[in-house]
C-alpha cells in the first residue's frame, strides 16, 4: 500500500470515527470505534489518532492529490 492509499484510508476512518462519535453524544452512547477497539492499548490509542491527523494534514497539503 502506498502512502496516499494509507492517507486515504486513515481520513476516511477517522471521519467515520468522528461521525459515530457524534452520534454518540446525541445518544448517550460511546460510539469511539478507535477507542473501543484499542481500549486496553493507549499509547496505541493515541498513535492512531496522530496518524490520522498526519493523514489529514497530507492530504491538505497535496490538495488530495497524490504524485505518481
Amino acid at each position: 500500500m502506498n502512502c496516499c492509499k494509507a492517507c486515504y484510508w486513515l481520513v476516511i476512518i477517522g471521519a467515520l470515527n468522528w461521525g459515530l462519535v457524534g452520534l454518540g453524544s446525541f445518544l448517550g452512547q460511546d460510539l469511539n470505534v478507535v477507542h473501543m477497539l484499542l481500549n486496553s492499548m493507549p499509547v496505541v490509542e493515541n498513535v492512531v489518532y496522530v496518524l490520522v491527523g498526519l493523514a489529514a494534514v497530507m492530504k491538505l497539503v497535496k490538495g488530495g492529490k497524490c504524485s505518481r
